[in-house]
């Protein structure tokens, strides 16, 4: 299933060097931007709806557009697509440092999200084709460390690009990382699917139709009203669409995506947990700077530096999880503690406070943190085991189809829920809405800090408990088949048995 490539010009280490640092460059440009929106706002005299698109205009495409680009790398070859998405990436990132206008500097983040989806789709399929065993092992606890690279000196960077040189000077760099990561795309070997139909560009047209629509509806929640006549629309057409597809994907010789994947309960299983992640880590990466910001009075350089005690341990724990799990440790074991432990750090978080000294928040974040560490990686590489080569674009797709329409969905809804618990204490949905985004100017300060603290409190205790149902239920569904009446252990829901699952 490898296509031909000339003599010595293979490189399997080099194609890691170059996923890795392409995923490094993609979170990066998620976590980065959130610290950038308030200089994005005074230089461009924008706010509300129109500077939030900065973050959900990325996030909208990035999510709608990973499934097709999965599948369009298993068709089409995965460095072809992998080459495709970053310079697509790369053009939407100078576009948005050059923009004059928000209008403009939206458009140019949608376009990055396209890239991205193809980078992060094709990314995941290179490494799972190019290494087995306990080098995958290896290759994608690098991959969650490269993850963690870009989540974790996004917000710092940024927060200092932003101060030093102002916040056009993140996305340039955005687009550097990229270009240098093409200019060894040459040294990955080609590969795609033996048979190779064309691509089921209907289902394209409506799963991308579909989850936009629902993405786009959740995101205009708290804009437009969750019982507005818009917002209800969206939802029910976006719901209605993925039925469609589904239907579509059952019956059609040449799927978009196989619906065995998903009947696969390990596999399916692995696919929540980044949803999970989302709850546990992910909302924190995007709130918690505004709250440092407004409610704590820190600089944003300040606010980046805090959020490096969250996000070190996501890029220091990768390794040693993939170590752990070579050495004979239990997949599941670090999962479900991983999971676990975004439970409990949600909810020490709760200590926070305006005023609150940066060391009795160091505990809940380092923990926090390596939960993160510890599922990045090893649940993506297991995820793939359980899925043959063939199909290894289709699985990486769908995985961060989850991993990404979570994201847009959970932090929408995340942000919502603080805007109406702001909105008891605060009395005014506008006002609300601007605290929430961090800007506690004016008079009452101290009684508008109060109120995102108390809300803030709510919503991560909210977040524990989703986090703590989640690795329950994730444990027992990758818990290993029963034996059948012959004393046999069958293969799980007929996929090959993965690496140290169980």
């Amino acid at each position: 299933m490898t296509a031909p490539v000339p003599p010595g010009r293979s490189r399997p280490a080099i194609a890691l060097v170059v996923v890795l640092l392409a995923f490094a460059a993609v979170p990066m440009s998620i976590s980065g931007a959130a610290v950038a929106l308030p200089g994005i706002g005074a230089d461009l005299h924008t706010a509300g709806a129109p500077l939030q698109w900065v973050m959900n205009a990325y996030n909208l495409t990035f999510a709608s557009f990973m499934l097709v680009a999965g599948s369009a790398a298993d068709l089409m070859g995965r460095r072809r697509v992998f080459a495709a998405g970053a310079a697509l990436f790369a053009v939407g990132s100078v576009a948005a440092a050059a923009a004059p206008g928000i209008v403009l500097l939206d458009i140019a983040r949608a376009l990055s999200g396209i890239g991205a989806a193809g980078v992060f789709a094709s990314g995941g399929a290179i490494l799972a084709t190019t290494f087995e065993g306990a080098a995958r092992t290896r290759a994608f606890a690098a991959l969650g460390s490269a993850a963690g690279l870009g989540l974790a000196v996004g917000p710092t960077l940024s927060g200092w690009l932003v101060s030093g040189l102002g916040w056009r000077a993140s996305f340039g760099l955005h687009a550097v990382l990229v270009v240098a990561a093409l200019a060894g795309v040459g040294f990955i070997a080609e590969s795609r699917a033996e048979q190779r139909p064309r691509l089921n560009v209907a289902g394209a047209v409506v799963f991308v139709a579909g989850l936009g629509a629902l993405v786009l509806g959740v995101v205009q929640g708290p804009e437009w009203g969750w019982s507005s006549l818009g917002v209800l629309a969206l939802l029910a057409v976006g719901v209605g669409l993925l039925v469609l597809f589904a239907v579509m994907q059952s019956r059609s010789a040449a799927p978009l995506l196989d619906l065995t994947l998903v009947k696969n309960r390990r596999f399916l299983a692995l696919c929540m947990v980044p949803v999970v992640t989302t709850f546990g880590f992910v909302t924190l990466l995007t709130y918690l700077p505004t709250y440092l910001v407004g409610a704590g009075g820190l600089s944003a350089q300040r606010a980046g530096t805090v959020l490096l005690m969250m996000t070190a341990p996501v890029l220091l724990a990768p390794p040693l999880a993939g170590w752990l799990v070579n050495r004979g440790v239990s997949a599941r074991l670090l999962i479900t503690v991983s999971l676990a432990m975004f439970a409990g750090g949600n909810a020490w978080l709760t200590v926070i406070g305006p005023t609150t000294p940066v060391a009795v928040i160091a505990g809940p974040l380092l923990l926090i943190g390596l939960g993160g560490g510890l599922s990045f990686g090893v649940g993506d590489g297991t995820a793939m085991s359980l899925v043959e080569a063939e199909r290894a674009g289709m699985a990486a797709g769908f995985l961060n189809t989850m991993r990404i329409g979570s994201e847009a969905i959970v932090i929408a809804v995340f942000g919502a829920v603080l805007v109406s618990l702001i909105g008891t204490r605060v009395g005014s949905p506008e006002l609300a809405a601007k605290v929430a985004a961090g800007d506690l100017s004016g008079a009452g300060s101290e009684a508008l800090a109060a109120g995102f603290t108390h809300a803030l409190h709510v919503a991560l205790y909210g977040t524990a408990a989703v986090c703590a149902v989640g690795a329950v239920a994730i444990a027992a569904a990758l818990a290993p088949p029963r034996r059948d009446a012959t004393g046999t252990t069958p293969a799980p829901d007929g996929a090959p048995l993965p690496v140290k699952v169980a």
